[in-house]
């Protein structure tokens, strides 16, 4: 087998969607596109994987430990600036932990430095591009103006943007709805298991799950009633293994699962074969 790989841009992409030489299309990148991938591809009969966005939550129940609720927050929402698929999209926070996991994320953030890793020591680096940053920015700065608080950062130099917190964000606001793709943690309260499970599972995403507790078994049983590709019990949203089978549900994907054994599944197709030393004599 030969592997190729082609710069271009969306022109190369539809080539390769529709020419009948390639049998499968496994894409990587955003909803829209992966929306324009899976009806080109659609069109043409070839089997497609997608792996799309995320607007990951992690659910901080009223037993966690505070310190390392935040700790698994700051890292899950921040991590490569926020610019990772599984990255914590939504920190849904028991009401009465919220205060405390709140002010310690806040100071996680204030403290950490952002430049330019390649001449500085630095935490976090920039953003791709000024688009993206702009959108990122916007994103905010609605949220805020929706009623949203912002706790720490929500500025930037050049393409260096703060790692920033909202509080108070409700379901209504873009920071909680949208794919910022950026270091922002947006914190919403609950009152219940009940809540948390509505809050976490209104997103038409559904890539990867955090519950943060002190009993696995019930974190276990509050995300079975949450649409997931991934679950993650006590630990943030972002992990990867080669060993393990990766992929989202909803806009997040199409139900496809890649690595590990999943890859018999996902890039092969069952063949039936039978084998006879002489053909058998029919009635006609």
């Amino acid at each position: 087998m030969r592997i190729q790989v082609l710069p271009g841009g969306a022109d190369a992409g539809q080539a390769i969607c529709e020419d009948p030489r390639v049998a499968m299309v496994s894409f990587t990148g955003s909803t829209g596109a992966g929306r324009k991938v899976a009806e080109i591809a659609g069109r043409n009969l070839k089997k497609v994987s997608l792996e799309l966005g995320g607007k990951n939550p992690m659910i901080i129940l009223e037993d966690a430990d505070a310190e390392l609720a935040a700790s698994n927050a700051a890292f899950g929402s921040w991590t490569h600036q926020g610019q990772i698929c599984m990255a914590t999209g939504r920190v849904l926070v028991h009401e009465k932990l919220a205060p405390t996991v709140t002010d310690l994320l806040t100071q996680k953030a204030k403290q950490i430095k952002v430049g330019n890793p390649a001449v500085e020591e630095v935490a976090l680096g920039p953003l791709i591009n000024r688009r993206q940053l702009e959108r990122v920015d916007s994103i905010v700065r609605d949220s805020i103006a929706s009623g949203a608080r912002l706790r720490a950062g929500g500025e930037y130099r050049d393409l260096f943007y703060q790692a920033t917190v909202l509080d108070r964000v409700t379901p209504s606001m873009r920071a909680f709805r949208e794919e910022i793709f950026g270091p922002v943690a947006p914190v919403t309260t609950f009152q219940s298991d009940e809540e948390a499970i509505a809050l976490a599972s209104d997103s038409e995403y559904g890539l990867s799950l955090s519950i943060i507790c002190s009993s696995p078994d019930r974190g276990f049983a509050l995300s079975k009633r949450i649409p997931a590709g991934l679950v993650h019990i006590n630990d943030q949203t972002i992990g990867d293994d080669p060993f393990a089978p990766f992929g989202g549900v909803g806009a997040s994907g199409n139900g496809a699962r890649h690595g590990g054994p999943a890859n018999w599944e996902e890039f092969t197709q069952w063949q039936w074969v039978t084998l006879q030393a002489r053909p058998p004599r029919y009635q006609f």
